[in-house]
């Protein structure tokens, strides 16, 4: 059973400039919830009890934290004049986990692998879920590609996992593509990254999703990680090539629609789809 979950939002936003100067990215809402609310909630469907959502310093931070805390004074405005049932979404957001907020100052570290390198004590020596908080997996069906990727992990017997979308290998030159090899019974173990390939030539690729299912005992592969020498940055690809080198991790197909909220297209293309799933027009 998997209770904890890491939850990065740490991100400028640059490409939201200039309202991400002021509103966090994983803040910007997907119809009637912010992007980051959709991540927590599908860490809770998959059995996690535990969230680390890591932030930046300031105010950027402060609005997340403010989201999941209490808020006293704006409940009882409401009451007070009789809005108590506009409340009501906002109302469980404090309970719907066990959230501690941590910061991840701007102290020259950047990169995916900083959320993780800074939660090594939260995580212990449990196993975790490691996603970002700006971006979704949406599926019609009311079922969770992170639960799924909990329960195929502990089927196949992997000491970790990670989700990939499945995209036309047409579209593969725009992500990071996962190379698999066949693991038996069916299962898909990765081998590696390829980088943005300009020559794909399969019908169709596996993408890297950052939706990672990891043991406690990868945070010694976390503290020994070394920036990029050509980016500077610490990658967590680095960290999940350097850990398959000496174990198996499971590559799991999601069944969702993935949207990269991070830039303009994908956060517009969200909330059409999100409008679809749920009826809700105007």
């Amino acid at each position: 059973m998997v209770t904890k979950a890491v939850i990065a939002v740490a991100g400028f936003g640059s490409r939201f400039f200039p309202v991400a100067k002021t509103v966090n990215k994983c803040m910007l809402p997907v119809l009637t919830k912010p992007a980051v609310q959709y991540a927590v909630e599908d860490c809770v469907r998959a059995g996690v009890t535990e969230i680390a959502i890591v932030a930046a310093a300031g105010q950027a931070g402060e609005q997340v934290r403010h989201y999941f805390s209490p808020d006293p004074a704006t409940e009882a405005y409401f009451r007070d004049r009789g809005w108590t049932d506009k409340w009501v979404p906002a109302a469980g957001l404090p309970g719907i986990a066990d959230i501690t907020f941590l910061v991840q100052r701007r102290d020259g570290r950047y990169g995916t692998a900083v959320p993780a390198m800074i939660a090594v004590d939260f995580i212990g020596d449990d196993d975790f879920l490691l996603v970002t908080g700006d971006d979704l997996l949406l599926r019609g069906d009311g079922g969770s590609d992170l639960a799924d990727l909990v329960s195929r992990r502990a089927a196949a017997g992997s000491s970790a996992a990670l989700a990939a979308a499945v995209v036309e290998g047409s579209r593969a030159r725009l992500y990071g593509v996962v190379s698999t090899r066949e693991g038996g019974a069916g299962t898909r173990l990765y081998s590696g990254m390829v980088e943005k390939p300009q020559d794909w030539g399969e019908p169709t690729a596996f993408v890297n999703i950052s939706r990672y299912l990891l043991p406690g005992a990868i945070a010694p592969y976390f503290r020994a990680l070394r920036p990029d020498q050509e980016t500077g940055e610490f990658q967590t690809t680095d960290v999940i090539n350097a850990y398959a080198a000496d174990h198996d991790i499971l590559v799991s197909p999601a069944s969702g629609d993935y949207y990269d909220c991070g830039n303009v297209s994908g956060w517009l293309a969200a909330n059409n789809a999100v409008a679809r799933l749920t009826g809700i027009t105007s």
